[in-house]
């Protein structure tokens, strides 16, 4: 090792994976970007199912919506409060967060956590968003998702419980009252 420090950025790096690392590379953004897929849209309720610092939150929904990977919306007044959904930019990640979803399955943890459809006739997805039965690789609202063999069927946050039900992503979620 020569003894420089390892800098903050990929400034020097000409490479668009670099440049995507820039804005989605940072802890915790890709599973804030997850979250807002399964319909996730509240501060609070990113903040109980990831277990996220608020800090940390707070600075990754910022630089998401910087990004225009995420648009603040209000919607509450008094107190003034907002959420926060994927825009054409943040649904263009999907093949992405699907492939490292995939990958993590298949070389790393061996069990399957959620099970990705077509809604339109209930065919598991493949690795690429395709439908083997209807042949077409299916539109992220299309999309649905539903609890795999290997997940936990008691979980303690309210967002988990949500996620029991099947539902089709991007749409809000909804989780049961506390």
């Amino acid at each position: 090792m020569d003894g420089m420090a390892l800098g903050k950025d990929y400034a020097t790096q000409e490479c668009s994976i670099a440049s995507a690392l820039e804005v989605i590379g940072e802890r915790w953004t890709l599973l804030v970007i997850r979250d807002a897929f399964y319909g996730v849209r509240r501060y609070n309720d990113f903040l109980v199912h990831l277990g996220i610092p608020r800090a940390v939150l707070s600075a990754r929904l910022r630089a998401l919506t910087e990004q225009g990977i995420l648009d603040k919306r209000r919607y509450q007044e008094s107190p003034p409060r907002d959420e926060y959904v994927l825009t054409d930019r943040g649904i263009a990640l999907w093949p992405t967060m699907r492939a490292l979803g995939v990958w993590g399955r298949e070389q790393l943890t061996q069990v399957q956590l959620r099970v990705f459809r077509h809604a339109g006739c209930g065919a598991e997805l493949g690795a690429y968003n395709e439908c083997p039965a209807c042949g077409t690789i299916v539109a992220v609202p299309d999309v649905e998702v539903v609890p795999g063999p290997g997940l936990n069927r008691d979980p303690a946050d309210p967002v988990s419980r949500a996620l029991l039900k099947p539902k089709r992503l991007l749409q809000p979620l909804v989780t049961d009252p506390v």
